[in-house]
């Protein structure tokens, strides 16, 4: 038994291939099957990371009689919300509306025109069949019921987030900034660290915020929650211990229980995290994290065309966790070493998580007393530690691994790009940027049109999805912090055309926004924007953040002008819920405190880059080299090594040396 998903390339399509569903990818040919028969549409989104779609496809999508009732009376379309997050942003949007809630898997009944009527996210067999039973009823009795509350919904989701065109302010303050800064840290949890919620998500960007505010505006308080939530996260149990990398979130408010998945996207922006906070405190345990979570990555992630895969399946063996938890008994294999090492990765006999005796690996701060106990020093500790973590993954290996998501999605292997880069300037690793140049050459090479457009992902057989907001937006970021790494003007100038391109595909002059779907890409029921920042910053605000850069290095006063009336647009909102707009909060600092624009000329242009990488300035554009077309570094140009420092369109006079450039940064 087969369906229509069979060819294709989605890890999370093909795992629903042999449901006797008659499953349709989103194509003209269901739509035009719904139309032409008159039936109402399933839209089933989720990923192949996901748990509960998992479960979900087990328990409904598996039982021939749910089946029955889906092939006689709807047409369903299956959708891999990482493939087609455009179509999964309008769905989520109306689930929203209609529930107040939203998640994966996501279920919605739609129109044969594909406008929604009803959703939801997991439902249970019986209640998935009653619903379904009682809505195509609905369909056959009252039809225009439905098409009415369509009508409305629809409305609903075109307007949701629609903002207004707002004045831009002379000035933004350090007062803005106190007034969203303090509702927000009134959600720290001091005792655990991160929020006081469960479950709790890492949130990178979040405190990337409050790292370069807390500095910027000299709050110690800030500052010392971001480290100590930083060394928590760490320690827990959503930290592989064994193989590196980071689950998605705990499902506990401790770190200590993850949900297993293993995505790309929050592996990539951690390494940028951990490298930035370790640049403005260095801690042993930060380095480690970044350098085991980068030998993961490369190891079990890395694709022969140089770019990364998406995710590694929280389930193994069809068990949650399976492959990454430990039984006491297990440990035995670490001979003399076992009795020291269950006391530090806190494995007990009873089992730390289960009733089965199940131990996920954490660490705690008392563990530190060990490693004193034992009489190891700093040095021979990390030897130590790194020769029993390969013997617990040479073991670990013997098992069934988790399925791996072999999508290579463009916007996340920015992400990685950037966190590469952001490690490289912080730990001098000539390795982790030619990593970040790999991924370079593979968006350029397998991942870009014959137009010079960007693609979502490398096209296939079946189609070429064309890139999203999102997509454009995180790559010019990556290369442009490439250019800033390496002073290559070429990195440079491929951003800028990027950014022409995006600003002819996404904005909108009359409504002054920027949309999350291209101009020439496929019409779907509403065209809508990404405004908020979530666990990855928003489309909108991170190329708001590149508009102003770039225009900044290439002296574009209509790209500056482009990004102010949309930040001006969305500044209203920050105060009301912070987390959700920290980019744009990161944007608001950099208005307030400035700019640190810092050219460097010369022969020394990259040896005094890497001495100003090792202080951390957390508001600063580097560029640099001995020859340039970037207009900073007009008449700056030559063999004489000097270094500037220029804010507000004014340089200062020619420094001698990184240490009175350093001087002039900290009056």
């Amino acid at each position: 038994m087969s369906n229509q998903l069979l060819h294709e390339t989605s890890p999370y399509l093909k795992q629903h291939a042999h449901n006797p569903v008659d499953w349709f990818p989103w194509s003209p040919e269901a739509l035009e099957k719904a139309k032409a028969e008159n039936k109402l549409l399933i839209v089933s989104i989720g990923y192949s990371a996901c748990h509960w779609c998992h479960v979900m496809e087990k328990q409904s999508f598996e039982n021939d009689a749910i089946a029955q009732t889906m092939n006689k009376f709807y047409v369903s379309i299956k959708v891999d919300r990482e493939e087609r997050p455009d179509i999964d942003q309008i769905y989520m949007i109306a689930v929203q509306l209609m529930t107040n809630a939203g998640g994966w898997p996501l279920n919605v009944v739609c129109l044969p025109d594909g406008r929604p009527i009803y959703g939801g996210t997991y439902f249970k067999p019986q209640d998935w069949q009653n619903t379904l039973l009682q809505i195509a009823k609905m369909w056959e009795d009252t039809p225009k019921v439905a098409i009415e509350y369509a009508e409305r919904l629809t409305s609903g989701i075109r307007q949701a987030e629609q903002l207004p065109i707002n004045p831009i302010p002379e000035q933004y303050t350090a007062a803005d900034l106190e007034e969203i800064v303090k509702p927000w840290q009134q959600t720290f949890d001091d005792e655990l660290g991160g929020y006081n919620r469960a479950p709790k998500f890492p949130l990178p960007n979040n405190w990337l915020f409050f790292l370069r505010y807390g500095v910027l505006s000299k709050n110690q308080d800030l500052v010392d929650h971001v480290h100590f939530t930083l060394e928590k996260i760490a320690d827990g149990g959503i930290y592989d211990h064994v193989g590196g990398g980071f689950a998605r979130y705990s499902v506990d408010n401790r770190w200590h229980v993850p949900h297993f998945e293993k995505m790309l996207y929050d592996n990539a922006q951690l390494i940028s995290l951990y490298s930035e906070a370790y640049q403005q405190k260095p801690n042993p345990l930060y380095k480690r994290v970044v350098e085991e979570t980068i030998a993961w990555l490369i190891r079990e992630m890395k694709a022969p065309n140089g770019g990364f895969y998406s995710a590694l399946d929280a389930d193994s063996e069809g068990v949650e966790g399976k492959y990454y938890t430990f039984q006491y008994e297990e440990f035995d294999l670490l001979g003399d070493d076992a009795e020291l090492f269950r006391a530090y990765f806190n494995i007990t006999e009873k089992g730390n998580w289960t009733e089965e005796s199940t131990n996920v690996l954490f660490v705690s701060k008392d563990d530190e007393s060990l490693i004193r106990e034992a009489g190891f020093d700093q040095d021979e500790w990390d030897q130590y530690l790194r020769e029993i973590k390969e013997k617990l993954y040479d073991y670990r290996e013997n098992r069934v691994r988790p399925g791996l998501d072999d999508k290579q999605i463009v916007t996340w292997n920015a992400l990685l790009m950037k966190g590469l880069i952001d490690a490289y300037r912080t730990f001098a690793k000539a390795a982790y940027l030619e990593q970040a140049i790999d991924i370079a050459h593979f968006i350029q090479r397998h991942a870009t049109s014959s137009n010079g457009s960007l693609l979502h992902q490398p096209a296939d057989n079946n189609r070429e999805i064309k890139g999203f907001l999102d997509d454009y937006a995180f790559t010019i970021e990556a290369f442009s912090s490439l250019y800033e790494a390496t002073f290559d003007e070429s990195w440079l100038s491929y951003a800028a055309n990027l950014t022409k391109r995006a600003l002819e595909l996404f904005y909108d002059n009359e409504q002054h926004t920027l949309y999350y779907t291209s101009s020439d890409s496929e019409e779907l029921i509403a065209r809508k924007s990404e405004i908020m920042d979530n666990v990855i910053p928003g489309s909108a605000s991170t190329m708001v953040r590149q508009l102003f850069r770039l225009g900044v290095l290439y002296d574009q006063q209509n790209w500056i002008d482009v990004a102010e009336q949309l930040f001006s647009n969305v500044f209203p909102h920050i105060k009301k819920y912070g987390s959700a707009y920290s980019n744009w909060a990161i944007q608001l600092s950099e208005l307030v405190f400035g700019t640190n624009e810092i050219a460097l000329t010369g022969e020394k242009a990259e040896s005094w880059r890497s001495e100003l990488d090792k202080h951390y300035i957390p508001n600063k554009i580097t560029l640099g080299g001995t020859k340039s077309s970037l207009p900073l570094l007009t008449n700056r140009q030559g063999l004489e090594s000097k270094a500037y420092l220029c804010r507000n369109k004014t340089c200062s006079l020619p420094q001698n040396s990184i240490e009175s450039l350093l001087e002039l940064i900290n009056q």
